[in-house]
C-alpha cells in the first residue's frame, strides 16, 4: 500500500512513522510547513520538501529573522499554493491512502484536495490539543466541523478525543488510542532507572505560555519550601514566563532549583534519563492529549502529579494508586496538597513504582505498538 503522510516536522511524527520501516507499505511524507530539508536517518522514507518557495532569494534567513514585514510581503509573492502543489503530489504518487497529523495543521491545509478525491482513504491523527482546545475558538471549530465528515479512519492518543471527533461529525472507523510517538524501546531506557528509595529530584516541565501552567506548581512549591529543601527541583523545557518567575522570585536561594530552558537541545534520552532520576515528576496545562511526558514519567518510574484535562490522563492513572491527578490546573492549593501528600507517603510511592511497572508499563512497549499499528494499517487494505 502507499501512504502519503501529512504532517509537520517533529520528533513525535518521526517515532511514529519509523513503526512503518519493513512492513511492507509504500510511504511518503509531505512536509505540510516544508522545513527545506529532510528529516535525517529515514532513508527508507519517500521524503516530499523544498515545494513552498518559487526561489530563495539572497538575504532570505536574515530577512525572516530580522524584517519579518518585508519577508511577508515576499512571500506573498514567493510562496506557491499547498492546494495547487498537493494536488501535484497526489497525482503523481497515486496513494492508497493519505495520513494527516494534527487537524488544524495537517487536515484544513488540504481538505479541498482530499475532497476532490474523495476515493482516497484519509487517516487523522488527533494529537494533543488538537480537538480539545481549539474547539473553543469558532474558527477552529468550523474547520473541525468541515474537515471531520470527509475524514474515514482516526487515530488518537486517547480515548476522549475519540468522542469529541464523533460529536463533530467523525463517523468513520476508529483505528484506536496509541501514542502520539508510538511505544518505547526498554531496552534502551530500562538502564537508566534508579529505585525509589535513591531518587531526591522533583521534575516540572516548564511551560507556561498558551496551555502550560508551570508557574502556578512553583507556586504551590513557594507555599512548602521547607518541606521541600532535601529535594533538588529541575524545570526542563523552561520557557521565559518560567524563567522570569523563577528569577524574580528568587526561588533559586530558597530551594535547590535549576531550570533547563526550552531554547535549548534536550535528547529524548536526556528526558528519559532525568524522569529515571526523579522522585516525583509534575505535569501541568488546562489542554493536553495524553502526555507523552506522563507516560515517559510512568515508564522511567517517577511518582507523576499530573493535570487530567477532560479526563485524558486518568485514562492511564487512577488517584493515589499510580500517581495524582490535578483537577484544577490554576488551583495553587491543590497543588501545594498533591507534592506534601507525594512527599509525605514513602509507601504510596512505592506503590505506584510497582503498579506502573508491571501493570501500565508492559502497555506501551515499542513492539506490541508497533504490531498494533501495522495491523490497523493493514485493515485498511
Amino acid at each position: 500500500m502507499k501512504i502519503l503522510m501529512v504532517s509537520m516536522r517533529s520528533l513525535h511524527f518521526t517515532r511514529w512513522v519509523n513503526q512503518l520501516e519493513g512492513a511492507g507499505h509504500e510511504v511518503y511524507w509531505f512536509d505540510i510547513r516544508d522545513g527545506g530539508f529532510p528529516l535525517g536517518n529515514l532513508p527508507w522514507l519517500n521524503q516530499i520538501f523544498g515545494w513552498k518557495n518559487r526561489f530563495q532569494y539572497p538575504g532570505y534567513y536574515y530577512i525572516k529573522n530580522k524584517i519579518p514585514f518585508l519577508f511577508r510581503f515576499l512571500q506573498f509573492f514567493n510562496e506557491r499554493s499547498v492546494d495547487d502543489e498537493f494536488d501535484k503530489v497526489i497525482k503523481q504518487i497515486k496513494p492508497d491512502a493519505v495520513h494527516s497529523f494534527a487537524l488544524y495543521v495537517s487536515c484544513t491545509p488540504i481538505l479541498k484536495v482530499m475532497e476532490k478525491n474523495k476515493h482516497i482513504p484519509w487517516i487523522y491523527s488527533s494529537w494533543g490539543s488538537d480537538l480539545f482546545y481549539f474547539q473553543n475558538d469558532p474558527n477552529f471549530l468550523k474547520d473541525i466541523k468541515t474537515v471531520l465528515p470527509r475524514v474515514n479512519y482516526m487515530f488518537s492518543d486517547c480515548q476522549r478525543d475519540y468522542h469529541i471527533a464523533q460529536e463533530y461529525g467523525f463517523q468513520g472507523d476508529f483505528l484506536g488510542v496509541f501514542p502520539g510517538g508510538g511505544g518505547f524501546n526498554y531496552s534502551k531506557t530500562d538502564k537508566f532507572i534508579k529505585p525509589v528509595c535513591k531518587r531526591k529530584i522533583i521534575l516540572l516541565k516548564g511551560y507556561q505560555g498558551r496551555s502550560g501552567r508551570a508557574i502556578q506548581v512553583m507556586q504551590a512549591m513557594s507555599l512548602i519550601i521547607d518541606e521541600l529543601q532535601n529535594y533538588e527541583i529541575v524545570v526542563f523545557g523552561a520557557d521565559i514566563p518560567v524563567i522570569n518567575y523563577i528569577n524574580k522570585n528568587k526561588l533559586s536561594k530558597a530551594i535547590r532549583i535549576k531550570y533547563l530552558a526550552k531554547t535549548e537541545f534536550l535528547p529524548h534520552e536526556y528526558i528519559l534519563e532525568l524522569m529515571g532520576k526523579a522522585l516525583i515528576y509534575i505535569g501541568n496545562s488546562n489542554s493536553d492529549g495524553m502526555p507523552n511526558t506522563l507516560l515517559e514519567a510512568i515508564i522511567m518510574g517517577a511518582f507523576p502529579i499530573q493535570s487530567n484535562p477532560g479526563g485524558a490522563s486518568e485514562e492511564v492513572m487512577e488517584a493515589e494508586v499510580n500517581g495524582l491527578l490535578i483537577q484544577n490546573c490554576d488551583d495553587v492549593t491543590e497543588i501545594q496538597n498533591h507534592i506534601l501528600t507525594a512527599i509525605s507517603n514513602y509507601s504510596l510511592l512505592e506503590k505506584a513504582f510497582r503498579n506502573n511497572q508491571t501493570i501500565i508499563k508492559p502497555q506501551f512497549e515499542r513492539e506490541i505498538i508497533k504490531s498494533q499499528v501495522v495491523d490497523a494499517y493493514n485493515d485498511i487494505l
